[in-house]
């Protein structure tokens, strides 16, 4: 499943209706006095999340998005009618920011959940409303205000548990494979992953986690290098980062050193992007494509990766593609995001 995970649109609120002026007219009846009645309210535009969207793909082909205008005011003392509210589906996960000022207006994460982005106009007074003890016969009535108009950046944050963190090729396309019913591409060359993919993970019967994989991060992706720093966001509701580092790599790199390079753009992407904590994340280092290393080498090299790292977090030594120390690797993530539930409410 490919991910559009950015578009922008533009949401006009309805404005609202003109207050009428208006005098009753009636045979035999003398000074009739004003009757004109208010205007309508303006429709409003909300974003509301859809649990059967999963990407911002529709916003391609649409981009314009009107509330429905208030009514005018009528004599005989009659309210127009207020503009229907837009509602529009958007997927769980998307941040909402104004594209004109980068303020970021909310995100929407519960289903069903509405944001108001653009409010409608409030309804213009008929002259009945002006009417007084001193003013008998008013000749003013006000008109109804416009509705708001905006521009809107739309940014899609997948919803995962998990996220897989790695230079291209460590082997995150294969692990979620295996573990997972996602069904990436899986090759032997760079840059494989283009667009996140997400799998779940069910270890044993009623009992899962969402696990995201996204394109491989390359050193100078926090200034536009590679294709993975502009996917680093759709990790910042993860509870968990797993760090893939390849055990032995065709180009001779060394591991430690290759881990360095990604925790050095999660520190660049937490400083550069607001609110981040990325670099701050419980991040698991995983040790994999052992079985290309011969097995009486494997210990001493699993050693000197941790030992030049200083790593002090968990550290999982596996073979994604024989499934070598993926299953002990799930449970443990399950039963660790169970001990560490999300705050209810919280992102």
């Amino acid at each position: 499943m490919k991910f559009v995970d950015e578009a922008i649109i533009r949401v006009d609120a309805g404005d609202g209706g003109n207050g009428c002026m208006s005098f009753r007219r009636e045979k035999y009846v003398p000074k009739g006095g004003p009757d004109g009645g208010d205007g309508g309210d303006g429709g409003s535009v909300y974003l509301e999340a859809d649990t059967g969207l999963n990407t911002l793909a529709d916003f391609r082909f649409q981009r314009m998005y009107r509330a429905q205008q208030g009514q005018k005011g009528m004599g005989s003392h009659c309210t127009g009618k207020s503009g229907e509210d837009l509602v529009v589906p958007v997927p769980v996960g998307t941040v909402v920011c104004d594209a004109d000022t980068g303020e970021q207006i909310g995100d929407v994460v519960t289903p069903g959940q509405r944001l108001l982005v653009a409010k409608g106009g409030f309804h213009g007074l008929g002259n009945a409303r002006y009417k007084s003890s001193t003013n008998r016969a008013p000749r003013q009535c006000s008109p109804g205000t416009p509705g708001e108009e905006r521009s809107l950046e739309l940014e899609l944050n997948v919803l995962a548990d998990v996220g897989l963190l790695g230079l291209p090729n460590a082997g995150k396309s294969t692990l979620i494979s295996v573990v997972s019913n996602a069904r990436p591409k899986v090759a032997d060359y760079p840059f494989t992953t283009l667009h996140p993919n997400l799998g779940v993970v069910s270890p044993e019967p009623h009992r899962s986690f969402v696990i995201a994989d996204i394109p491989g991060v390359i050193e100078g992706a926090a200034e536009g290098a590679g294709l993975g720093i502009q996917f680093l966001k759709h990790l910042s509701r993860t509870r968990l980062l797993l760090h893939l580092v390849d055990a032995a790599p065709l180009d001779g790199h060394d591991p430690a050193g290759d881990v360095r390079t990604i925790a050095n753009e999660l520190s660049k992407f937490s400083a550069i992007r607001e609110g981040s904590d990325l670099a701050q994340r419980e991040r698991w280092l995983v040790i994999n494509k052992l079985d290309l290393v011969p097995e009486e080498q494997r210990e001493s090299l699993c050693g000197a990766i941790v030992e030049s790292l200083a790593w002090e977090g968990p550290v999982y030594r596996l073979s994604a593609v024989q499934r070598n120390g993926t299953e002990a690797l799930m449970f443990d993530i399950l039963n660790y995001l169970e001990e560490h539930q999300r705050p209810s409410g919280s992102l």
